[in-house]
């Protein structure tokens, strides 16, 4: 089956007629060795109508929307009645199961994504490693998500964008460019336009998402997002004309996506590292913690315990011990204090003042 190399996204659908994800009407369609001409034809539709309603772009209204979803059932009825009773029955996952299947559907995606981000290889794996690390620490939370794709690929954009990573050594040195000349040219221009609008030109034109979903991705407002959109578009513009118009820069973006060999962690080696990670900071925590807690007993101990009046002025101090005078010198001490006497101005030079 194919999938679009950067796409992992939900799809907005009117409730009175559901539909299958994309994906799966895409899948259903091939199902019966339709091409989207034929299909357009069946649906008295252009081919670009069909395209767009299996990439997500767009969705089928009102009587379209209803052969549309007629036609898919059937297709999935038939594909159904072929399969064996047993095939058809649910498989339960465990939370590691699934979590390796979230991960398997959604790295290759994200991994391109982080990377248009940011430009730099490494940094992409490690936000896709994080923000998966981040998912199987919450996995209830994650795993009853109405979209768990959407909430990891959230968690991973924030990550490589962090302003943070400027301070690291590593991240201070440039990575080597992509060597083909265009993929070179529009990742240098993609990478010049400010994080914000970087972020939402790739959610909007690269993986296809809405202005609303998009906006609500970016945590701003709808006219906000679609100015930020305008902003980088003729940003781009200026700087590659020829790659930068939206007809042409999700693929553009694509292509400079899987032009570039990057790889992640398998599932298990990502979950133990998280939960290394969790008991580090855990233990870090605790260490913390007993330090705090040793140093406040000993600031109690050792403080004042109750409230001295100071010494008016005036008043006679008492209890103090008078001071001590020198007693007499013995007879030993004695002679050498007469002998250091005699000789105070002989032996070798010494530093004497001068009498004025």
């Amino acid at each position: 089956m194919y999938f679009s190399a950067l796409e992992d996204r939900p799809v907005k659908q009117s409730p009175s007629v559901p539909l299958p994800h994309p994906k799966e009407c895409r899948r259903l369609r091939r199902t019966q060795s339709l091409t989207q001409a034929q299909m357009a034809a069946n649906l008295h539709v252009s081919i670009e109508t069909v395209r767009d309603w299996e990439t997500g772009l767009t969705s089928p209204r009102g009587r379209k929307r209803k052969a549309y979803a007629r036609l898919l059932a059937e297709w999935a009825v038939q594909e159904g009645a072929q399969e064996s009773p047993d095939e058809r029955l649910p498989i339960p996952l465990t939370p590691h199961q699934a979590f390796d299947e979230l991960y398997r559907f959604c790295t290759p995606a994200l991994v391109r994504q982080a990377y248009l981000l940011t430009g730099r290889r490494g940094l992409a794996r490690e936000s896709v490693e994080r923000a998966f690390q981040q998912a199987w620490q919450r996995w209830p939370e994650v795993a009853m998500d109405r979209y768990p794709p959407g909430w990891v690929r959230a968690a991973s954009h924030d990550w490589a964008l962090s302003p943070w990573h400027r301070f690291r050594p590593r991240h201070r040195r440039a990575e080597e460019p992509p060597s083909d000349p265009a993929n070179r040219e529009l990742l240098q221009a993609f990478l010049t336009l400010p994080s914000v609008q970087r972020r939402t030109l790739l959610l909007h034109d690269g993986v296809g998402l809405g202005l609303p979903e998009t906006a609500a991705e970016t945590q701003a407002s709808t006219p906000a997002t679609a100015a930020r959109l305008l902003r980088a578009r003729t940003s781009l513009a200026a700087l590659v004309p020829d790659q930068a118009s939206p007809d042409v820069l999700g693929r553009r973006l694509t292509e400079l996506a899987t032009a570039e060999r990057l790889r992640a962690a398998r599932p298990p080696a990502v979950r133990s590292g998280g939960e290394r990670r969790v008991r580090r900071w855990s233990a870090a925590a605790v260490v913390l913690t007993a330090a705090f807690t040793g140093s406040t007993a000993l600031t109690m101990q050792m403080a004042a315990d109750h409230y001295e009046r100071p010494v008016p002025r005036g008043t006679a101090i008492e209890d103090i011990p008078a001071l001590a005078a020198q007693g007499p010198l013995s007879a030993r001490q004695q002679a050498l204090w007469y002998v250091l006497k005699a000789q105070a101005d002989q032996g070798p030079e010494r530093l004497i003042p001068e009498a004025r």
